[in-house]
Parts: structure tokens; C-alpha cells; sequence
């Protein structure tokens, strides 16, 4: 639900890159055990996710 709804926040930002924007939000404020709930929740299939908060997950695990 968080990652939604900071998804929904950089949504709105003229920024090109809005999946890196939220991806580089994640990695610098969330911590450890929060972004490891995030990665089972990709292993389970990231259902409920928006698909903004899917892409910034996914560019996210692809830098971890």
C-alpha cells in the first residue's frame, strides 16, 4: 500500500524517469527488512501493486 501511494505522489511529477524516481525514494528511505517484504511480495506475483510501484520494485531489486 505505501509503495502505491508514493507511486501515486512521483505520478505527478514531470520527471521522464517516474519508476527510478520512486525506486531511488524506496532505496533511500526505506529500510532493509521493509524492502525485503517488498521483494517476497514481487515473488508472490506483486498482486495490488500499481503498475508504477511494479516497475520502481522491479528496477529497485534489479539494483539490490
Amino acid at each position: 500500500m505505501m509503495a502505491n501511494q508514493i507511486a501515486s505522489f512521483f505520478a505527478t511529477q514531470p520527471d521522464a524517469d517516474k519508476a527510478g524516481r520512486v525506486a531511488d525514494h524506496l532505496r533511500e528511505f526505506w529500510e532493509p527488512r521493509m524492502l525485503d517484504q517488498l521483494y517476497a511480495h514481487l515473488d508472490a506475483g506483486g498482486v495490488g501493486l500499481s503498475p508504477l510501484a511494479l516497475d520502481a520494485a522491479q528496477k529497485l531489486r534489479a539494483t539490490a
